[in-house]
């Protein structure tokens, strides 16, 4: 595959202009049963995050909800990523790295794996026993976080209850490619065609998802789940970020009815407000992706109604 001077992450980038993510390389599992490798052990785990991520944003999220702060540490980096990647400093809302006095999580990674060679991403779980990263999908992670620590949880919630898993895992799947990838398909794409067919597709599963909430609170009834917080990280940053930086401007969220109240419904959980923070969003992306935005300037709006 030779090497798109345009592309914002060449090595996922297609000869057809297509944004390909990389995979998440580290997959092993916190579990809840006797003698597992890694137990669901209150203080032994540290998250590092993004508040400017979509992806980090699910774990901070999840352990707001479920009142898991005590259990897991948490550290935020800066926003601003420089070639080196994520840095950890003293800033509004992010700070040093008080775990293991790394500058970069790159440090995290090679101390994980020393042939590591991606891109790399938040969020990361650490385990400050062995020293080594544990997972950094974050769709493994909060799974870990709603079901394998429960019993550390000091205000759980179901969030993926047994009758609705089938279906919750469908719409997941769904979603994810079209809308949590989709916006990052269509603002990475370097060619047309690429552009228009993930922007499409993304507005397809948005009009989808703007029916199948007409007669219902949540997407899968009267009670939020796991669906509903994958899609908030993705609706939160839509019309701040993604209309104008990433060419998703067919419509805002804000011209969707029942999306505008799923998103100001789940934005009002106590606790879920203090987890976004729309300056580190939208400094990171319009500051960070050079080639997208190559003067740096970051937008003063817009103005958001979240009710």
């Amino acid at each position: 595959m030779s090497v798109d001077s345009r592309a914002q992450f060449p090595k996922e980038q297609e000869n057809t202009g297509e944004f390909v993510r990389q995979a998440s390389v580290f997959r092993d599992w916190v579990k809840s049963e006797q003698g597992a490798e890694f137990p669901a052990v209150a203080g032994r785990y540290h998250l590092y995050v993004s508040l400017a991520c979509p992806w980090a944003h699910r774990t901070v999220v999840y352990r707001k909800l479920l009142g898991l702060e005590d259990a897991i540490g948490l550290t935020v980096v800066d926003p601003i990523r420089d070639e080196r990647g994520w840095v950890f400093r003293e800033g509004p809302g992010h700070s040093k790295d008080p775990i293991n006095g790394f500058e970069y999580l790159a440090e995290a990674y090679r101390a994980s794996d020393a042939g590591f060679d991606g891109r790399v991403t938040v969020p990361v779980l650490w385990d400050k026993e062995r020293g080594r990263i544990v997972n950094n999908e974050s769709a493994d992670i909060i799974r870990m976080l709603g079901e394998e620590m429960r019993d550390l949880a000091k205000q759980w919630v179901n969030l993926r209850p047994e009758p609705l898993r089938a279906e919750i895992d469908a719409w997941n799947e769904r979603i994810y490619d079209s809308v949590n990838n989709g916006v990052y398909r269509a603002g990475f794409a370097t060619t047309q065609e690429a552009y228009e067919q993930a922007a499409h597709s993304l507005f397809d599963m948005l009009d989808t998802l703007e029916v199948r909430l007409a007669d219902r609170r949540y997407l899968h009834g009267d009670v939020f789940t796991e669906t509903d917080w994958r899609l908030f990280t993705t609706l939160i940053r839509f019309d701040v970020v993604y209309v104008g930086h990433f060419k998703c401007n067919i419509r805002r969220i804000a011209d969707y009815t029942n999306l505008s109240r799923l998103l100001s419904d789940l934005y009002h959980v106590p606790g879920v407000a203090e987890t976004v923070d729309f300056d580190h969003i939208k400094r990171h992306y319009y500051v960070t992706h050079q080639r997208l935005n190559p003067s740096g300037i970051v937008p003063v709006g817009p103005e958001l109604d979240l009710g």
